[in-house]
């Protein structure tokens, strides 16, 4: 390997404590605003703010502004045609995975594009359905409208029949999930997103796939399977399959067989060839067409007993009141479905901000889904995100702003309105079909099990037990057992952080862990001790424990020691000082350290990764030290951050034992001292007081 020339340098300055920097540096103080100025500066308005938050509010203004008619516009066509005939084909879709008839899915893929082309921050992604939010709204759908028995006892029922009594817990559903969504970007919650970890959101949509797989196996097969809710569902769900495998429709199953096989097939030569081809493949709706000519042409329904879709609504239907009870009923499965539609698209819209360099705001996005989705639900349409299969078809075939999303919105418009009555021979297994193969993507992230087993144990921990809670225990669960695991995480991570030793590398400053390298410097009766962690109240006795294993003993029980050491001492000195007739010499408290010798008279603390201390944890470290100093061991913290140091002296840390000359700037300052104070002058102890590197 070739070795490259470093530039050397040399610093040649004072050692210096925090207490002597202070003197030869003024610090300017620090005007912490009140709550009260914090409430008076963000309720104050003036007409460049309020010019600011009408441009936030419509970011449509600012890219319609920049707008290139001429080199923008061809590329927004062709893709919004090309992305509405996939919109139009897993609406159907996922429709079913929503316990819904096919009609819904076209409202889906229509409504919530209106408003998120004048609301939304991203000009890439496809608003619509998701299969993962189809399938948690499903689940509602039929705990309250179940296929074999009565619907719940809801007053908002009475008159309706099934499918409308679906489409009304369906709509009430979304109009709560926007709601959550709506009132969190009106708070600037957009953070909450940030406790949703990749690793998890990976576990969670993996776990979804395979919920959907087996929800779709019914119509693959031909089967007739109610719909089961709950932990453990997905057990009797597979239970019911294969006691009536044999009875399968073999015309379903070698359709979806066939059609699978397509599909993937020429996906996977669109991903190939992507950069030749001007538009992929629009293989979904190729195959839905001759599915619809073949089984209208061979009557297929009649002849071989295939399920198909049936009736389509041949334009809207009017608007709706959502379902005050319906909302008392499902408002713990709407919160979780608000949550991961809003992260979903979030994390999707950043990939292609980043890509295409514009920015998107997170709060805004969740105004924008939530007035989305309270305006699709009050057309009947159900919870609405984005696909990633979709956005990508969006962004590759040229789309460079929402022009294309509207567009897209106008065809499933079209089918909706003049072609619905086309589909109507289209059996569902084809539509099942087509789900199942669009679960590839996330089906894969299996992969990332060995991967982050081998990089990172916590976060396989947290991909497992996500996934697997979600598969057993169903998907709202499933998604608070994953936050619980990954808090876990984090929380074990602080409580047990790896501490070290470190030394001095050899003719410079640096101090890395001794352990690591072969040519270290450690002076004789010093330790330096790295806490690389928040000090807080679950981890104080850790790290105490740490450090007592660091420096070889425990100094309460030399203290115990000397101390018992003294007694004895005195107590043999009475009979000689009566037999004497006068005073002997005691041993007094300074001879007690020759009772009890400690190879370690200087302990550095680098407090340099603590980014907090908390009160509990601020009595148990005070206790510490003092435990070191009263068996005459020095203490010093070096790297401590001015926040805690300010929060140190306000809490009354310091006293006669603790001094605020403890703490140095770096820990070669501790270092300089600990020499200058000992006289390590011996070869293997003196460290350079001017550093070359």
């Amino acid at each position: 390997m070739k070795l490259t020339s470093r530039k050397p340098y040399t610093v040649t300055r004072p050692t210096y404590s925090e207490d002597s920097f202070a003197e030869d540096h003024q610090k300017i103080p620090r005007l912490h605003k009140t709550p009260s100025s914090h409430v008076k500066d963000y309720l104050t308005c003036d007409a460049k703010r309020a010019k600011n938050v009408a441009l936030s509010l419509l970011p449509i203004v600012g890219w319609m502004k920049a707008y290139r008619i001429r080199e923008w516009l061809p590329g927004d066509l062709l893709s919004g045609v090309s992305t509405g005939m996939v919109a139009v084909m897993q609406g159907l879709a996922f429709s079913l995975l929503a316990s819904l008839p096919p009609s819904y899915g076209l409202y889906t893929a229509f409504f919530p594009m209106l408003t998120y082309f004048f609301l939304g921050t991203s000009r890439h992604i496809s608003v619509g359905s998701f299969p993962v939010l189809s399938l948690m709204v499903g689940a509602v759908v039929t705990r309250l409208v179940p296929e074999d028995g009565p619907p719940a006892n809801i007053t908002d029922f009475e008159g309706l029949t099934p499918d409308h009594q679906r489409v009304l817990v369906a709509s009430s559903v979304t109009f709560l999930m926007g709601l959550f969504q709506l009132a969190m970007g009106v708070l600037q919650a957009g953070f909450v997103v940030v406790y949703l970890s990749d690793t998890l959101v990976s576990g969670f949509t993996t776990a979804a796939a395979v919920h959907i797989v087996v929800s779709q196996l019914k119509f693959v097969l031909g089967l007739t399977v109610p719909g089961i809710n709950g932990p453990l569902s997905i057990i009797y769900t597979l239970e019911k399959i294969f006691v009536q495998i044999t009875s399968s429709n073999v015309c379903d199953l070698m359709m979806s067989v066939v059609i699978m096989l397509v599909v993937f097939i020429v996906k996977e030569l669109n991903e190939r060839y992507k950069a030749k081809l001007p538009v992929p493949i629009p293989i979904e709706v190729i195959m839905t067409i001759i599915a619809c000519g073949v089984s209208y042409g061979f009557t297929f329904e009649t002849r071989y007993g295939v399920d198909v879709v049936g009736k389509m609504l041949s334009g809207y239907e009017s608007p709706i009141a959502p379902s005050v009870e319906v909302f008392q009923e499902s408002v713990v499965e709407a919160f979780p479905i608000a949550i991961v539609g809003f992260a979903v698209a979030f994390s999707v819209a950043k990939v292609y901000a980043i890509k295409h360099d514009y920015t998107i705001d997170g709060n805004q996005e969740l105004i924008a889904f939530g007035v989305s989705n309270i305006f699709g639900a009050s057309f009947r349409s159900f919870a609405a995100s984005t696909a990633l299969s979709r956005t990508a078809v969006q962004e590759s075939s040229g789309g460079r702003t929402q022009i294309a999303g509207l567009i897209s919105a106008m065809i499933a418009m079209i089918v909706t309105v003049a072609l619905g009555f086309l589909l109507e021979p289209l059996p569902k297994s084809v539509l099942g079909a087509l789900v199942l193969v669009n679960l590839k993507g996330m089906l894969m992230q299996f992969r990332d099990i060995p991967y982050l087993w081998r990089r990172d144990k916590h976060e396989c921990v947290v991909w497992v037990g996500t996934c697997t809670s979600s598969i057993l225990l169903g998907l709202d669960l499933g998604l608070a057992v994953g936050l619980g695991v990954e808090l876990l995480t984090v929380v074990f991570r602080t409580q047990f952080p790896r501490c070290a030793i470190l030394a001095n590398i050899p003719g410079t400053d640096i101090y890395r862990d001794r352990k690591d390298y072969l040519h270290i410097l450690e002076p004789k009766g010093v330790k330096i001790f790295r806490i690389p962690a928040p000090i807080f109240f679950a981890n104080i006795d850790f790290l105490r424990d740490k450090l007592i294993e660091a420096v070889g003993f425990n100094p309460l029980r030399v203290l115990r020691k000397r101390t018992k050491a003294l007694k004895k001492m005195r107590k043999q000195e009475e009979p000689m000082k009566e037999k004497a007739g006068k005073d002997l010499e005691f041993c007094k408290p300074p001879c007690a350290p020759q009772l009890y010798p400690l190879d370690l008279h200087s302990l550095i603390l680098d407090f340099s990764a603590v980014s907090f201390l908390d009160i509990s944890a601020l009595k148990g470290l005070k206790t510490a030290l003092k435990e070191f100093i009263r068996v005459d061991v020095a203490v010093y913290i070096a790297s401590c951050d001015v926040c805690i140091l300010e929060k140190l002296q306000s809490c009354m840390f310091f006293d006669d034992d603790l001094q605020t000359s403890m703490f140095f700037p770096s820990i070669h300052d501790a270092m300089m001292h600990v020499q200058d104070k000992h006289k390590l002058d011996t070869v293997e102890n003196c460290l350079p007081l001017e550093t070359k590197m």
